[in-house]
Formats: C-alpha cells, sequence, structure tokens
C-alpha cells in the first residue's frame, strides 16, 4: 500500500514564496513518475510538474520560470518550489507518483494540500 503525504501548503500573499514536499512510503518498486498537480474550485485538476525517473520535467506553462520541481531518489520525495506566487495559483495541490512499468495505468495520488494565495 504506497502512500503519499504532502506538506508546505498554507497561506501566503501574492509575490510569495512556499515549497511543498511529498514523500512516499509503502512503495515495493521503484516509482517512476513523480510530481504536483492542482485542483481548484469548480476546474479540472490540471498538472502542475512532474519529473520522471530519468531526470526528465514538464512545467506547465503558467508556472514555468517561478516553479521548480526536485526529486530526493533516496528519501523517495519530491518537492515544488514555488515562488512569486499570484492568486491564480490558488488550489488544492496533490501529489501524484506512478510505478511505470511495474503498475501500468495505476495512479497514486496524496490527500492534497491547500495553497492559498490571498492579501
Amino acid at each position: 500500500q504506497m502512500q503519499l503525504v504532502e506538506s508546505g501548503g498554507g497561506l501566503v500573499q501574492p509575490g510569495g514564496s512556499l515549497r511543498l514536499s511529498c514523500a512516499a512510503s509503502g512503495n515495493r518498486y521503484s516509482i517512476n513518475i513523480m510530481g504536483w498537480f492542482r485542483q481548484a474550485p469548480g476546474k479540472q485538476r490540471e498538472l502542475v510538474a512532474i519529473i520522471t525517473s530519468d531526470g526528465k520535467i514538464n512545467y506547465r506553462d503558467s508556472v514555468k520560470g517561478r516553479s521548480t520541481i526536485s526529486r530526493d531518489y533516496a528519501e523517495n520525495t519530491v518537492y515544488l518550489q514555488m515562488n512569486s506566487l499570484k492568486t491564480e495559483d490558488t488550489a488544492v495541490y496533490y501529489c501524484y507518483a506512478d510505478l511505470g512499468w511495474y503498475e501500468p495505468g495505476v495512479q497514486h495520488w496524496g490527500q492534497g494540500t491547500q495553497v492559498t494565495v490571498s492579501s
């Protein structure tokens, strides 16, 4: 039973910064893709950033240049550093992971952490 636990969310003023963390545990095999999605009220869940086991990274355009995803493979943890936050970044942020070939098509999700950008 793989578990993903997020931390680091909270209330921040526009222009501020947050660093989200997601620690995985209980996975028998190495994680393939790990990353972050977000969902605002009334909107679809959308990709923020992902990083593969090969180190390939993909950001959505609206966060590119002000966000950095990183991964500590030894600690089974992924981070998302977000700077210059905007009110449009307000959402529940969900950690994502999958095991690739070892578990085709299976998606693992964290419980979500609220990020609120407001003055």
